[in-house]
């Protein structure tokens, strides 16, 4: 029987390793595919049955070029690089991994942009670094005391961003979130409000929504103009939910005190983004996610929705369900 292929796009993990012994004991290759070349002419010559995917364009003119294409696997949460209504419309399983456990590592980020701007930790490094001593009280550092968190976004990651910042003595927390059930919000002491009291009330707002065509720029200038001089920003879900230049407009007019910046628009971030020079902003390279742990159960569960597609199977976390059963 002839092997089947499994393309890798936009490789970035250090092995495939855990893939091959997830789909070992069928006949499929796995091949990674650099993005330097026509992503469209090597889908054609290779011809995967499946495709894992971290955060490159996947639409019409990609999906079409794997004529015998079965299921799209996206290494993570978010699938708005994907066009899941179009694979749907040819009967191809889109599937995510939600589930491998990163709001440990994502939460943790959270926190630790807020410390890092909140403390100016940066500035405070390279003024040290250049034999400066003594110049901190130059710049104004806001006291946590009686601080409010608001979370935009109340899931898993958000929930846990909330313990921590409750660790650290935030006492209110605020969310905007229309999933999160009366329930679960008392249960957990927080406050259910809308996006406007959110901004106005907010010391820290935290993002840990969905990129749709619903929250696309939610945090805009509307959203800067009610926001205190003391707050920050903390962006670790998607950078579409921010509009870019007017964060950077914000930052640079005082409006807002700084921002944490995990996300971009586009990534990697061009040399012309606003946030390089915005000041008191502190910008990580998409890798709130990550920690070793992290990346280990994520590949073994893209792999494992792959080898359920393949032997026929509905992948555990499938995003475009129909009602009629795949091309076998």
């Amino acid at each position: 029987m002839k092997s089947l292929n499994i393309a890798i796009i936009e490789p970035g993990y250090a092995n495939y390793e855990t893939e091959r012994t997830v789909l070992s004991g069928l006949n499929v290759n796995v091949i990674p595919v650099s993005t330097d070349c026509n992503l469209v002419d090597q889908l054609t010559a290779i011809d995967p049955v499946i495709v894992l995917l971290r955060e490159r364009q996947f639409k019409g003119p990609q999906i079409d070029a794997c004529a015998n294409l079965r299921g799209i696997v996206r290494y993570g949460v978010g699938v708005d690089n994907v066009d899941i209504d179009y694979a749907k419309s040819k009967q191809i399983y889109v599937a995510n991994v939600p589930d491998y456990g990163a709001e440990i590592e994502v939460s943790e980020h959270a926190l630790a942009l807020y410390l890092a701007v909140q403390r100016r930790l940066i500035s405070r490094d390279s003024q040290v670094r250049d034999r400066l001593w003594g110049v901190g009280q130059d710049a104004i550092i806001p006291s946590r005391e009686d601080s409010v968190l608001g979370l935009v976004g109340c899931g898993k990651i958000g929930l846990q961003t909330a313990s921590k910042f409750r660790a650290l003595g935030f006492k209110t927390i605020l969310a905007f979130d229309p999933y999160l059930s009366n329930q679960d919000a008392r249960q957990n002491n927080i406050q259910k409000v809308n996006l406007n009291e959110l901004c106005a009330q907010a010391d820290v707002v935290s993002l840990h929504a969905p990129l749709t065509p619903e929250t696309h720029h939610i945090i805009g200038q509307e959203m800067f103009d009610l926001m205190q001089q003391s707050t920050i920003l903390i962006n670790v879900s998607r950078g579409g939910l921010v509009d870019e230049g007017a964060l950077a407009n914000a930052l640079t007019r005082g409006q807002l005190f700084g921002a944490g910046i995990d996300v971009f628009e586009s990534e990697p971030v061009s040399s012309d983004n606003p946030l390089l020079t915005s000041p008191n902003t502190i910008l990580t390279d998409h890798t709130a996610w990550y920690s070793e742990r992290s990346v280990r159960v994520l590949q073994r569960k893209a792999a494992e929705a792959a080898y359920q597609i393949l032997t026929n199977k509905e992948p555990a976390n499938w995003v475009n369900p129909w009602q009629t059963h795949p091309k076998q």
